[in-house]
Protein backbone atom coordinates (compact mmCIF):
# COMPACT_ATOMS: atom_id res chain seq x y z
CA UNK A 1 0.00 0.00 0.00
CA UNK A 2 1.55 3.40 -1.10
CA UNK A 3 2.10 5.90 1.96
CA UNK A 4 -0.42 8.75 0.62
CA UNK A 5 -3.13 5.93 0.75
CA UNK A 6 -2.02 4.42 4.26
CA UNK A 7 -1.85 8.20 5.75
CA UNK A 8 -5.30 8.96 4.50
CA UNK A 9 -6.70 5.57 5.74
CA UNK A 10 -5.00 6.18 9.23
CA UNK A 11 -6.09 9.73 9.44
CA UNK A 12 -9.72 8.26 8.53
CA UNK A 13 -9.38 6.00 11.15
CA UNK A 14 -8.91 8.15 13.77
CA UNK A 15 -11.08 10.80 12.61
CA UNK A 16 -13.94 8.28 12.88
CA UNK A 17 -12.80 7.56 16.51
CA UNK A 18 -12.76 11.32 17.34
CA UNK A 19 -16.44 11.78 15.63
CA UNK A 20 -17.87 9.13 17.76
CA UNK A 21 -16.00 9.88 21.61
CA UNK A 22 -17.09 13.63 21.15
CA UNK A 23 -20.33 13.65 19.44
CA UNK A 24 -23.90 14.39 21.56
CA UNK A 25 -26.31 13.04 18.83
CA UNK A 26 -26.32 9.42 18.14
CA UNK A 27 -26.38 10.32 14.33
CA UNK A 28 -22.99 11.52 14.67
CA UNK A 29 -21.48 9.10 16.93
CA UNK A 30 -22.67 6.14 14.31
CA UNK A 31 -21.12 8.37 11.25
CA UNK A 32 -18.12 7.69 13.48
CA UNK A 33 -18.84 3.92 14.18
CA UNK A 34 -19.47 3.72 10.37
CA UNK A 35 -16.19 5.54 9.04
CA UNK A 36 -13.90 3.72 11.84
CA UNK A 37 -14.98 0.53 10.30
CA UNK A 38 -14.63 1.08 6.86
CA UNK A 39 -11.22 2.73 7.13
CA UNK A 40 -9.48 -0.26 9.17
CA UNK A 41 -11.45 -3.13 6.28
CA UNK A 42 -8.73 -2.47 3.68
CA UNK A 43 -5.53 -2.24 6.97
CA UNK A 44 -6.30 -5.59 7.63
CA UNK A 45 -6.57 -7.28 3.86
CA UNK A 46 -3.52 -5.34 3.05
CA UNK A 47 -2.04 -9.37 2.87
CA UNK A 48 -3.64 -10.27 -0.63
CA UNK A 49 -4.01 -13.48 1.29
CA UNK A 50 -7.49 -15.81 2.02
CA UNK A 51 -6.70 -15.52 5.77
CA UNK A 52 -6.76 -11.41 5.63
CA UNK A 53 -10.03 -11.59 3.46
CA UNK A 54 -11.30 -13.84 5.66
CA UNK A 55 -10.41 -11.64 8.58
CA UNK A 56 -11.52 -8.67 6.97
CA UNK A 57 -14.83 -9.98 5.63
CA UNK A 58 -15.31 -11.30 9.35
CA UNK A 59 -14.58 -8.08 10.91
CA UNK A 60 -17.20 -5.89 8.14
CA UNK A 61 -19.84 -7.73 9.09
CA UNK A 62 -20.18 -8.36 12.80
CA UNK A 63 -19.16 -4.39 12.88
CA UNK A 64 -21.76 -3.44 10.53
CA UNK A 65 -24.76 -5.41 12.30
CA UNK A 66 -23.05 -4.10 15.50
CA UNK A 67 -23.54 -0.51 13.74
CA UNK A 68 -26.80 -1.04 13.01
CA UNK A 69 -28.18 -2.46 15.90
CA UNK A 70 -26.74 1.05 18.09
CA UNK A 71 -28.57 3.07 15.03
CA UNK A 72 -31.70 0.62 15.86
CA UNK A 73 -31.70 1.25 19.24
CA UNK A 74 -31.63 4.87 19.10
CA UNK A 75 -33.88 5.57 16.62
CA UNK A 76 -36.87 3.49 19.15
CA UNK A 77 -35.46 5.42 22.00
CA UNK A 78 -35.94 8.78 19.65
CA UNK A 79 -39.23 7.75 18.25
CA UNK A 80 -40.64 7.14 22.20
CA UNK A 81 -38.83 10.10 23.76
CA UNK A 82 -38.41 12.38 21.35
CA UNK A 83 -34.81 12.57 21.98
CA UNK A 84 -31.40 11.94 19.45
CA UNK A 85 -29.43 12.82 22.57
CA UNK A 86 -26.91 10.28 23.67
CA UNK A 87 -26.56 10.98 27.07
CA UNK A 88 -30.68 10.99 27.56
CA UNK A 89 -31.65 6.79 26.23
CA UNK A 90 -34.31 6.59 28.98
CA UNK A 91 -35.88 4.36 27.28
CA UNK A 92 -35.27 0.56 28.84
CA UNK A 93 -35.45 -2.04 25.41
CA UNK A 94 -33.35 0.61 23.69
CA UNK A 95 -31.12 0.43 26.14
CA UNK A 96 -30.82 -3.42 26.40
CA UNK A 97 -30.31 -3.39 22.55
CA UNK A 98 -27.94 -1.04 23.15
CA UNK A 99 -25.56 -2.58 25.87
CA UNK A 100 -26.05 -5.94 23.14
CA UNK A 101 -24.80 -3.82 20.50
CA UNK A 102 -21.49 -2.28 21.90
CA UNK A 103 -20.56 -6.35 23.44
CA UNK A 104 -20.95 -6.95 19.68
CA UNK A 105 -18.53 -4.05 18.45
CA UNK A 106 -16.06 -4.52 21.73
CA UNK A 107 -16.23 -8.22 21.54
CA UNK A 108 -17.47 -9.19 24.74
CA UNK A 109 -18.64 -12.44 25.49
CA UNK A 110 -20.85 -14.53 24.67
CA UNK A 111 -20.43 -11.96 21.24
CA UNK A 112 -16.32 -12.50 21.27
CA UNK A 113 -16.09 -15.18 18.76
CA UNK A 114 -15.36 -12.58 15.62
CA UNK A 115 -12.22 -11.14 17.96
CA UNK A 116 -9.40 -14.08 18.28
CA UNK A 117 -10.52 -14.73 14.14
CA UNK A 118 -9.95 -11.63 13.11
CA UNK A 119 -6.56 -11.13 14.93
CA UNK A 120 -5.06 -14.34 13.50
CA UNK A 121 -5.75 -13.15 10.34
CA UNK A 122 -4.02 -10.09 10.15
CA UNK A 123 -0.74 -8.57 10.74
CA UNK A 124 0.66 -8.19 14.63
CA UNK A 125 0.67 -4.41 13.86
CA UNK A 126 -3.16 -4.52 12.30
CA UNK A 127 -4.14 -6.83 15.15
CA UNK A 128 -2.47 -4.22 17.29
CA UNK A 129 -4.76 -1.04 16.14
CA UNK A 130 -7.67 -3.44 16.45
CA UNK A 131 -7.10 -4.57 19.91
CA UNK A 132 -6.43 -1.05 21.27
CA UNK A 133 -7.47 2.18 19.02
CA UNK A 134 -11.16 0.17 17.91
CA UNK A 135 -12.12 -0.03 21.27
CA UNK A 136 -12.00 3.86 22.26
CA UNK A 137 -15.01 4.73 20.16
CA UNK A 138 -17.35 2.00 21.88
CA UNK A 139 -15.94 2.23 25.44
CA UNK A 140 -16.62 6.28 25.05
CA UNK A 141 -20.50 5.12 24.27
CA UNK A 142 -20.44 3.37 27.13
CA UNK A 143 -19.05 5.72 29.38
CA UNK A 144 -21.77 8.21 27.98
CA UNK A 145 -24.75 6.11 28.22
CA UNK A 146 -23.50 4.72 31.70
CA UNK A 147 -26.43 6.03 33.61
CA UNK A 148 -29.23 4.24 31.76
CA UNK A 149 -27.09 0.94 30.83
CA UNK A 150 -28.53 -2.23 32.38
CA UNK A 151 -26.55 -2.53 34.88
CA UNK A 152 -27.11 -6.87 35.80
CA UNK A 153 -26.34 -6.96 31.73
CA UNK A 154 -23.52 -5.36 31.81
CA UNK A 155 -22.16 -7.18 35.18
CA UNK A 156 -23.02 -10.56 33.58
CA UNK A 157 -21.38 -9.77 30.02
CA UNK A 158 -18.56 -8.60 32.32
CA UNK A 159 -18.76 -12.24 34.08
CA UNK A 160 -18.63 -14.39 31.07
CA UNK A 161 -16.14 -12.09 29.33
CA UNK A 162 -13.60 -12.97 32.25
CA UNK A 163 -13.96 -16.07 32.40
CA UNK A 164 -14.11 -16.70 28.70
CA UNK A 165 -11.24 -14.77 28.22
CA UNK A 166 -9.39 -16.86 30.32
CA UNK A 167 -10.53 -20.34 29.63
CA UNK A 168 -10.18 -20.16 26.22
CA UNK A 169 -6.32 -18.52 26.37
CA UNK A 170 -5.30 -21.52 27.82
CA UNK A 171 -4.80 -23.65 24.73
CA UNK A 172 -3.52 -20.94 22.07
CA UNK A 173 -0.64 -21.36 20.85
CA UNK A 174 -0.47 -18.17 18.61
CA UNK A 175 0.19 -15.08 20.15
CA UNK A 176 -2.28 -13.54 18.42
CA UNK A 177 -5.39 -15.33 19.66
CA UNK A 178 -3.44 -15.37 22.93
CA UNK A 179 -3.98 -11.63 22.99
CA UNK A 180 -7.38 -11.36 21.52
CA UNK A 181 -8.35 -13.42 24.66
CA UNK A 182 -6.53 -11.32 26.90
CA UNK A 183 -8.34 -8.10 25.32
CA UNK A 184 -12.01 -10.38 25.68
CA UNK A 185 -10.86 -10.72 29.71
CA UNK A 186 -9.88 -7.42 29.95
CA UNK A 187 -12.64 -5.82 28.56
CA UNK A 188 -14.85 -8.08 30.73
CA UNK A 189 -13.11 -6.42 33.71
CA UNK A 190 -13.79 -2.78 32.27
CA UNK A 191 -17.34 -3.99 31.77
CA UNK A 192 -18.09 -4.92 35.24
CA UNK A 193 -17.06 -2.04 36.82
CA UNK A 194 -19.00 0.69 33.94
CA UNK A 195 -22.31 0.77 35.94
CA UNK A 196 -20.59 1.04 39.19
CA UNK A 197 -17.57 3.50 39.13
CA UNK A 198 -16.97 5.16 35.47
CA UNK A 199 -13.58 6.80 36.81
CA UNK A 200 -12.18 3.13 37.26
CA UNK A 201 -13.10 1.64 34.22
CA UNK A 202 -11.55 4.88 32.12
CA UNK A 203 -8.36 4.03 34.63
CA UNK A 204 -8.28 0.39 33.68
CA UNK A 205 -8.67 1.50 30.18
CA UNK A 206 -5.48 3.28 30.14
CA UNK A 207 -3.81 1.37 32.09
CA UNK A 208 -5.01 -1.81 29.54
CA UNK A 209 -3.86 0.28 26.64
CA UNK A 210 -0.84 0.84 27.75
CA UNK A 211 0.57 -2.63 28.70
CA UNK A 212 -0.93 -3.73 25.44
CA UNK A 213 0.76 -1.10 23.24
CA UNK A 214 4.04 -2.39 25.20
CA UNK A 215 3.40 -5.80 24.55
CA UNK A 216 2.80 -5.43 20.53
CA UNK A 217 5.32 -3.36 20.14
CA UNK A 218 7.79 -5.75 21.51
CA UNK A 219 6.19 -8.92 19.84
CA UNK A 220 6.79 -6.38 16.63
CA UNK A 221 9.84 -5.99 17.03
CA UNK A 222 10.73 -9.95 17.81
CA UNK A 223 8.60 -11.04 15.49
CA UNK A 224 7.29 -13.87 17.36
CA UNK A 225 4.23 -14.92 15.80
CA UNK A 226 3.93 -18.03 18.16
CA UNK A 227 4.63 -19.19 21.53
CA UNK A 228 7.61 -20.65 20.02
CA UNK A 229 8.75 -17.61 18.00
CA UNK A 230 9.04 -15.62 21.83
CA UNK A 231 11.79 -18.37 23.12
CA UNK A 232 14.21 -16.55 20.63
CA UNK A 233 13.24 -13.19 21.51
CA UNK A 234 15.86 -13.23 24.47
CA UNK A 235 19.03 -14.44 22.38
CA UNK A 236 17.88 -11.50 20.31
CA UNK A 237 17.47 -8.98 22.89
CA UNK A 238 17.43 -9.66 26.70
CA UNK A 239 16.43 -6.24 27.45
CA UNK A 240 13.36 -6.94 25.19
CA UNK A 241 12.99 -9.94 27.19
CA UNK A 242 12.82 -8.73 30.31
CA UNK A 243 10.37 -5.83 28.92
CA UNK A 244 7.99 -9.03 27.79
CA UNK A 245 8.18 -10.76 30.80
CA UNK A 246 7.31 -7.31 32.84
CA UNK A 247 4.58 -6.36 30.56
CA UNK A 248 3.09 -10.08 30.16
CA UNK A 249 3.15 -10.24 34.67
CA UNK A 250 1.57 -6.70 34.50
CA UNK A 251 -1.28 -8.16 31.65
CA UNK A 252 -1.86 -11.01 34.47
CA UNK A 253 -2.48 -8.02 37.21
CA UNK A 254 0.55 -9.97 39.87
CA UNK A 255 0.88 -7.28 43.15
CA UNK A 256 3.83 -4.98 42.76
CA UNK A 257 3.31 -4.27 39.03
CA UNK A 258 0.38 -1.50 37.20
CA UNK A 259 -1.67 -4.06 36.35
CA UNK A 260 -2.72 -5.26 39.74
CA UNK A 261 -4.03 -1.63 40.46
CA UNK A 262 -7.66 -1.62 38.47
CA UNK A 263 -7.93 -5.45 39.52
CA UNK A 264 -7.68 -4.70 42.96
CA UNK A 265 -9.87 -1.12 42.82
CA UNK A 266 -12.74 -2.86 40.93
CA UNK A 267 -12.88 -5.52 43.27
CA UNK A 268 -12.89 -3.48 46.34
CA UNK A 269 -15.68 -1.46 44.75
CA UNK A 270 -17.74 -4.92 44.03
CA UNK A 271 -16.88 -6.02 47.76
CA UNK A 272 -18.35 -2.51 49.06
CA UNK A 273 -21.76 -2.87 46.22
CA UNK A 274 -22.07 -5.99 48.28
CA UNK A 275 -21.37 -8.31 45.10
CA UNK A 276 -18.62 -10.42 47.05
CA UNK A 277 -20.19 -13.55 44.83
CA UNK A 278 -19.26 -12.08 41.65
CA UNK A 279 -16.06 -10.62 42.88
CA UNK A 280 -14.73 -13.92 44.05
CA UNK A 281 -15.93 -15.03 40.54
CA UNK A 282 -13.67 -12.35 38.80
CA UNK A 283 -10.40 -13.16 40.82
CA UNK A 284 -10.99 -16.65 39.88
CA UNK A 285 -11.10 -16.38 36.48
CA UNK A 286 -8.59 -14.01 36.23
CA UNK A 287 -5.61 -16.61 37.68
CA UNK A 288 -6.57 -18.61 33.93
CA UNK A 289 -5.76 -15.52 32.08
CA UNK A 290 -2.40 -15.29 34.91
CA UNK A 291 -1.83 -18.79 33.56
CA UNK A 292 -1.34 -18.62 30.20
CA UNK A 293 0.52 -15.41 30.46
CA UNK A 294 3.24 -17.37 33.22
CA UNK A 295 3.50 -19.51 30.59
CA UNK A 296 4.51 -17.04 27.46
CA UNK A 297 6.67 -15.26 30.47
CA UNK A 298 8.10 -19.10 30.78
CA UNK A 299 9.01 -19.43 27.06
CA UNK A 300 10.35 -15.72 26.82
CA UNK A 301 12.32 -15.73 29.58
CA UNK A 302 13.53 -19.05 30.97
CA UNK A 303 14.33 -20.57 27.95
CA UNK A 304 16.78 -20.62 25.35
CA UNK A 305 15.68 -21.86 22.16
CA UNK A 306 17.95 -25.39 20.60
CA UNK A 307 17.49 -26.86 24.48
CA UNK A 308 13.79 -27.27 25.16
CA UNK A 309 12.45 -27.19 21.55
CA UNK A 310 12.81 -28.60 18.29
CA UNK A 311 12.93 -25.39 16.19
CA UNK A 312 15.04 -23.40 13.89
CA UNK A 313 16.84 -20.05 14.61
CA UNK A 314 14.92 -16.91 13.83
CA UNK A 315 18.48 -16.30 11.32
Amino acid sequence: MSPTIYTIILSSLATGTIITMTSFHWLMAWIGLELNTLAIIPIISTLHHPRSTEAATKYFLTQAAASAMILFSSMINAWNMGTWDITQMSYAPSNILLSLALALKLGLAPAHFWLPEVLQGSTLSTAFIIATWQKLAPMSLIYMTMNNLPSMILLMLGLTSSAIGGWSGLNQTQTRKIMAYSSIAHLGWMAMIASLMSNIMIMNLVVYLMMTTALFTSLICSKSETIKGTAASWTASPTLGVIMMLTLLSLGGLPPLTGFLPKWLILEELIMQNLAPMATAMAMSALLSLFFYLRLTYTTTLTLPPNTLQMKFKW
